[in-house]
């Protein structure tokens, strides 16, 4: 099995992760909503994927939501509380449009940090 570099970024106080990816992964860059992060003394970094998705692609430049079915089926499952619900699809439309038009880190800052470890 081959492994594929990545650049993760894990913003403080942010409802999302973003994941960098090289050639040939065919996501130039796959977001996923998350609760914010709480970081501990050791460097350990605790979040609760929340499976929503943002996803560039890498070929068209299309910019994808994944898995809405999957957060409202957890949602009722897991008994989401209406505020992690409003932030996590605030979270996903920002993204969404951030994707698309260029905003930074989404624009091309990340290239540097990716080609540190490709």
């Amino acid at each position: 099995m081959e492994k594929i570099p990545f650049v993760l970024l894990v913003p403080h106080h942010a409802w999302w992760t973003a994941m960098f990816n090289p050639p040939p992964r065919t996501s130039e860059v796959y977001c996923d909503i998350a609760t914010p992060a709480r970081w501990e003394s050791d460097d350990t970094v605790h979040l609760i994927d929340l499976d929503l998705d943002v996803v560039r692609r890498r070929a068209t430049g299309l910019v994808e939501l994944l898995d809405e079915d999957e957060f409202a089926e957890h949602r009722a499952r897991f008994g989401y509380p209406d505020d992690v619900v409003v932030e996590a699809e605030a979270a996903a439309r920002r993204l969404f449009g951030a994707l698309g038009d260029g905003t930074e880190p989404f624009a091309g800052a990340y290239r540097k940090w990716l080609a540190l470890v490709v």
